[in-house]
């Protein structure tokens, strides 16, 4: 089968329509909701109040917030290298690495100080897994961060695993200031627009709360069960 060919589509949806007792539905409508709500939530804050409002939240979600500026960033991040005993990383090739300054003030020094670095390629393949399960800690950018939850969010794509969110023992978000929105509506908004547009969006989109966690027993909140023990956001402003 072709990529992005589906197959036999119009016989299953007649045969699911056809059990339900009903006409197959082809076209579908966005109905024009009476009220939206959802979009007066901090609708009026400034990128400082929303700042304050992530600074908050990170508290409830077990994650350390840490603000700086670009020159200051990489001293920041080898602060909490050694609060989390960092001696080895995996990270994303992306390109703010070189516009914030970490490739020549972090990643480049690092091996020079017996940390081990490990950066995404995707010729790589599996080896790429391998890094990421090993790694004491795997460092992003937000791409959008969300203020009311403290939630950042993560474009994937060749040269960006999400195995670097997920698999390390710890994790650090780096927060441009200019990635923070009010709250899930705006990033769902956005990415629907992308779509609207015509444009190509990541395949995989993901959403990330502070460390792992769950609390699917008695809503008891336990972190660090499944990925990440510990996480940290670091807001940097914008260059």
């Amino acid at each position: 089968m072709a990529a992005g060919q589906i197959i036999n589509r119009d016989s299953f949806l007649n045969t699911v329509a056809e059990k339900l007792g009903r006409d197959r539905v082809k076209t579908v409508t966005k109905p024009q909701w009476t009220t939206t709500t959802q979009y007066d939530v901090l609708k009026d804050a400034t990128q400082d109040e929303l700042v304050e409002v992530l600074k908050k939240h990170c508290e409830v979600i077990h994650t350390q917030f840490i603000e700086t500026n670009s020159e200051q960033l990489s001293q920041k991040i080898r602060e909490v290298f050694a609060q989390y005993e960092v001696g080895s990383i995996v990270t994303w090739k992306d390109e703010r690495h070189q516009q914030f300054g970490l490739e020549k003030d972090l990643l480049d020094k690092l091996p020079e100080e017996n940390i081990e670095v490990h950066i995404w390629n995707p010729a790589l393949k599996e080896k790429n897994l391998e890094a990421a399960e090993k790694a004491d800690v795997g460092i992003t950018f937000s791409d959008i961060t969300l203020a009311e939850s403290g939630t950042v969010v993560l474009f994937s794509s060749e040269n960006k695993g999400r195995s670097v969110s997920l698999l390390p023992k710890t994790y650090i978000a780096i927060v441009p200031k200019s990635t923070l929105v009010p709250r899930m509506t705006q990033a769902t908004a956005f990415i629907n627009k992308q779509v609207q547009e015509g444009k190509n969006i990541s395949s995989c989109i993901d959403f990330i709360t502070g460390p792992s966690n769950s609390a699917d027993i008695e809503l008891n909140l336990i972190v660090g069960v499944h990925g990440p023990i510990k996480a940290t956001y670091i807001l940097v402003e914008d260059k």
